[in-house]
């Protein structure tokens, strides 16, 4: 008995430790290169002046003893920033750690007013204050949180300023010499504490707000959503950022377990582009998952339907030239084809493009008069489908083309006849009617990962093996531009 309890045990122990280290492969990875992050922190510098620009300095004042002079008491007040210049900056990965900014040279320009007391002499005035050779360094912690949202954090940030230089006018010059080396290093103290102040207020209030814009669930339409959450922190390398996301499309209606899972995705070492993209075949077979048990993948088609360069009709009357039984069963009565998928279509992609090979059931029922269906034959249709795709307006989008189509009778209640006579029948149902339903659909397309205001251009669209690679430039659009 102890000897099986020591065995469980051991079992168990060995379980949480596979568990523990297991990793989910992602079904869909974003890699923003070095070329994309010097994008995004251009765009972010210009933000960061502006904060930088808004900067509220604390008033000054203090008291010191000069020799022969006695107590000095000084006063600074009505401080204005006039410009803060960020001229030479840089963004670098640092592996395994996140993001580091580096800011040099940097300069600011202000204004205020002084007062200043010396036993019964009393002064005042107004200042400029340059600040020159400024140096930021600031660290990015980049993580994720619950709902899988992308975060971002300063985990450290350190200012250092080079040199102040004060003009103050007025005529006292020499009383102007006793408090001017205490005003500059309480205002190089001062602004280098702000400055990381305001880079981490910028950060949380700003940045961290705009990265939660990335959608983490994407509604598609009234059925089917896009699971976009983090499956793990974003993870910066030597030459990229890569963030790996769920990638998995869901039913609206009922979200049920994916019965497969995906595999590992390594993307090439291109970097060309600002941004890839890469989208598993796992990404692609959960949306026809999503859109089988969503029910989406069942279609009617009723005369009405049939567009009108086709020239039959869909009744009895044109099937019976190749089942002749049905007139006499069912004379000149209106038919109806159901199509539904048994199982949800698994897609490969590969090195020539992205590939299914559906299998379709077409129920055909005879239209009563009452309205009720009869059933009359259920034919099974397989056939080889090849899929464009493409980048439009932020959004993946398709079509489809169908090779020969091949079927079978599964079940007939009209008795024997020739299935292969129908071919031209079915193939004109598929490419006439069924066809241009899909992709009207796959041309509106399915939502990338992308927060607010982003647009792609340069759009490249590469097949490897298991998965398809976008890659693409970038462009940040402000409010209010066009």
């Amino acid at each position: 008995m102890g000897v099986q309890k020591l065995a469980v045990a051991c079992s168990l122990l060995a379980l949480c430790l596979a568990t523990t280290g297991a990793t989910t492969n992602p079904g869909f990875v974003v890699r923003i290169t070095q070329a994309g992050l010097d994008y995004a922190h251009q765009q972010a510098i210009k933000f960061l002046e502006q904060e930088l620009g808004q900067l509220k300095l604390q008033d000054i004042s203090g008291d010191f003893r000069v020799l022969r002079v006695g107590r000095v008491h000084y006063e600074i007040s009505r401080l204005y920033l006039r410009s803060f210049q960020l001229p030479h900056s840089s963004i670098s990965l640092v592996p395994s750690v996140g993001l580091q900014v580096s800011i040099s040279n940097a300069f600011a320009e202000l204004d205020g007013h002084w007062r200043v007391k010396i036993y019964f002499i009393r002064d005042h005035g107004s200042f400029e204050l340059k600040v020159e050779n400024v140096y930021i360094k600031i660290s990015l912690q980049l993580g994720s949180d619950a709902l899988g949202k992308p975060t971002v954090d300063t985990s450290a940030c350190s200012a250092h300023v080079s040199r102040v230089r004060v003009h103050f006018s007025g005529k006292l010059g020499w009383l102007y010499n006793l408090f001017h080396g205490a005003v500059e290093s309480r205002f190089r103290k001062l602004l280098e504490k702000q400055v990381c102040e305001s880079v981490a207020k910028s950060v949380r209030g700003k940045l961290q707000p705009y990265l939660q814009t990335l959608p983490v669930t994407a509604k598609i339409d009234a059925r089917t959503g896009i699971d976009y959450s983090l499956v793990a922190s974003p993870t910066a390398t030597a030459q990229s950022l890569d963030v790996d996301l769920k990638g998995e499309f869901f039913s609206l209606a009922h979200r049920s377990a994916v019965p497969f899972s995906p595999l590992p995705l390594a993307l090439p070492p291109d970097h060309s582009h600002m941004v890839y993209f890469g989208a598993s075949s796992y990404f692609f077979s959960t949306a026809a998952f999503a859109y089988h048990a969503s029910g989406a993948l069942v279609f009617d088609i009723t005369d009405a339907v049939i567009p009108k360069g086709v020239e039959f009709h869909l009744n009895t009357t044109t099937f019976s030239a190749f089942i002749p039984q049905l007139e006499k069963m069912y004379p000149n009565t209106p038919m109806k084809f159901r199509l539904s998928a048994p199982s949800a279509p698994f897609l490969s992609i590969g090195p020539q493009g992205l590939s299914l090979q559906p299998v379709v059931d077409v129920q055909a029922y005879a239209i009563l008069p009452s309205s009720s269906p009869a059933p009359l034959f259920l034919l099974s249709l397989t056939g080889n489908v090849s899929a464009v795709i493409d980048v439009r307006s932020g959004h993946l989008v398709g079509s489809l083309n169908v090779g020969r189509i091949k079927f079978t009778l599964k079940q007939t209640n009209v008795g024997t006849f020739q299935v292969r006579q129908l071919q031209s029948l079915v193939n004109t149902i598929a490419s006439s009617i069924l066809l241009p339903r899909l992709n009207e659909r796959l041309d509106q397309g399915f939502p990338l990962p992308l927060p607010d205001r982003i647009q792609l251009s340069k759009i490249l669209v590469r097949f490897h093996q298991n998965f398809l690679l976008l890659g693409a430039d970038v462009r940040y659009q402000p409010r209010g531009r066009r």
